[in-house]
């Protein structure tokens, strides 16, 4: 026996077909259908039938808004899912402190050969090894075809098919609390996908006042967006709870245009907080955002949303921009050590000053937040595979300069984020790839592709083809890198900076007040200081006197062995190194 619920205000009359069996639902108030079909069970497909205004008849059956599993495709039937049924063996789990998070971003479908739920199970005790604490999955709900980053998913209820069923999902998730990693999820809220899109169908999902670049905006704040946002709140519930994530990253909510009193992102981080006391589990809420807007993570009593931590693209356009050079499209924005000097004592650059990409001030600073309120990295799926070639930094950039940019991330104040593959230089790309049925979707995405990809200077000609095969199967990780000894110096320098990071104090506590930079632009270097640590960089292609007292700083870490002294240090080309003070007062 199962109950069906649906919330569809804009038929005059809905039934559910249940196998090959149709039923009639009741109309219930708010829009609100029901029928219970005592034959319906687990493993069952199922659809809902619409019959609107006009003489066209009965359409459908249409995949249910909230399909918990779509084993053949957007387009097709629903299949019921007892979440009950599965038996947890995480009793009594508690994730991490984000504050002492190392994050590692991952992509289900390139991650491993199989590109399944199952097969990143065994890749769990490497991520243990290495010192991850936190794993951040892509999104992995359904999408359209067997291959995407899932950013485009309409089911947002279902874990995506080819990533294996709901089940493996949740072996995944336990198989890492067993090995006391977090886990959190990607999810999306600012749009659904073009392809499998059925919710207008049933009910406001969508409103004209918005556009955005995936068409109509979500309804958060016109008529009758009660159901909307139940739709989405319902849903970030369900991962927490039915799959036991930790956490969820929310995806460019800058693109979510709500101008409710209280906001849809105000109302997710209060249900949020609700179920964390009532399952006594920590959760967390990662917005991404490019408003440099601080609100997101002020509490409610100052006027916030109460979000936990934030993306920070300007700590990774800063440091990217110093050492790649490139200073195109939204990195003209950037290039000089002073704006990655501001970028690693509070996160954002533009903090209410003048951006020349945007035109116009841009920001506003970020009072009272301490760094764990930050994620910072080297990079991520975006600043890699919205790329035309999908080239990693590994692909950019010298050894030294790849040993810079990992010591900045792992010992600024912020939450570290690392990419998949990008610990041991990974040399395969990261494309953007999609698999559309339809010739106009697929049309669309490379020609929208070729025009980003101008403001950069990249060439139409440079880029790959999204809906190729050989598109995705060229991004998967080739597992064979990491023992060869091209890529194990820099897989053990990430495991040196991780470890350092767990054992300083000064490297964890996220205090920004006590972050001093000092740097000079002619001469290409750099110092960072915290706390008893202190961080030398040069940038430069030729040795560089730095001033350092070599009596108050012990050598903990070095990228180069020939790092030596006189009155200050010589640093050797594109080098970093760790000290450690000694007989100073911490700040």
């Amino acid at each position: 026996m199962h109950a069906f619920r649906v919330w569809a205000p804009f038929p005059k009359k809905v039934g559910v077909q249940v196998g090959q069996q149709s039923f009639p639902m009741t109309a219930e108030a708010g829009g609100w259908w029901t029928a219970t079909v005592s034959s319906a069970e687990p493993g069952d497909d199922y659809g809902f039938i619409l019959h609107g205004e006009g003489p066209e008849g009965p359409q459908g059956p249409f995949p249910d808004p909230r399909s918990p599993s779509q084993p053949n495709g957007v387009h097709k039937l629903s299949r019921l899912v007892d979440h009950t049924r599965y038996k947890w063996k995480d009793e009594h789990w508690q994730a991490p402190p984000l504050a002492s998070a190392i994050i590692y971003e991952l992509h289900l479908g390139t991650f491993t050969p199989e590109g399944t739920f199952l097969s990143t199970i065994q890749k769990l005790d490497y991520l243990v090894e290495l010192g991850i604490t936190h794993v951040e999955l892509m999104p992995v709900n359904e999408f359209s075809g067997n291959r995407g980053w899932g950013y485009d998913g309409v089911d947002l209820f279902a874990p995506h098919h080819s990533y294996g069923v709901p089940d493996d999902l949740k072996k995944l998730v336990d198989a890492c609390h067993s090995r006391g990693l977090a886990v959190i999820l990607d999810v999306v809220y600012n749009h659904l996908g073009p392809s499998g899109n059925y919710l207008g169908k049933f009910a406001p999902y969508f409103t004209k006042k918005y556009a955005s670049p995936w068409g109509e905006g979500v309804n958060f704040d016109d008529a009758d967006n009660a159901g909307v946002r139940r739709f989405f709140c319902d849903n970030a519930l369900m991962w927490l709870r039915d799959y036991h994530f930790d956490g969820l990253r929310l995806d460019a909510v800058h693109a979510i245009c709500d101008f409710s009193a209280q906001t849809f992102l105000e109302q997710l981080a209060l249900e949020v907080k609700k179920l964390s006391a009532q399952l006594r589990r920590h959760f967390v809420l990662i917005p991404e955002s490019d408003l440099n807007d601080p609100r997101l993570l002020w509490s409610r009593e100052r006027g916030g949303f109460g979000l936990d931590a934030q993306w920070s693209d300007d700590f990774h356009h800063a440091l990217h921009t110093i050492l790649t050079g490139e200073k195109t499209g939204y990195y003209s924005d950037f290039g000089t050590l002073a704006n990655l000097a501001k970028a690693l004592k509070q996160a954002y650059v533009y903090d209410g000053c003048y951006s020349s990409h945007r035109r116009r001030r841009h920001g506003r600073p970020p009072d009272g937040l301490d760094g764990h309120h930050f994620l910072a990295y080297l990079q991520n799926h975006d600043q890699v595979g919205n790329r035309a070639k999908g080239d990693r930094t590994s692909q950019l950039l010298s050894p030294g300069k790849l040993k810079i940019g990992a010591a900045l991330v792992l010992t600024a104040p912020f939450i570290p984020m690392i990419f998949q593959g990008e610990e041991w230089a990974a040399n395969t790309p990261f494309y953007y790839f999609t698999d559309y049925a339809e010739p106009e979707l697929a049309r669309g995405v490379r020609e929208g592709r070729c025009r980003e990809f101008a403001a950069f200077g990249w060439k139409p000609e440079d880029t790959t083809d999204p809906q190729a095969v050989e598109t995705f199967d060229r991004s998967k990780l080739n597992w064979s890198e990491p023992a060869n000894p091209a890529h194990t110096q820099l897989l053990d320098w990430y495991k040196q900076l991780i470890q350092l990071r767990q054992r300083e104090p000064s490297l964890s506590d996220g205090c920004r007040d006590g972050v001093l930079v000092t740097c000079d632009e002619n001469e290409r270097w750099l110092v960072l200081e915290r706390g008893e640590i202190t961080v030398a960089c040069n940038f430069g292609t030729r040795y560089r006197h730095i001033p350092l007292d070599l009596d108050r700083h012990k050598l903990i870490l070095a990228s180069e062995a020939n790092i030596h002294g006189g009155n200050g240090i010589n640093f050797p080309p594109e080098s970093v190194a760790i000290f450690k003070q000694t007989n100073v007062a911490v700040r």
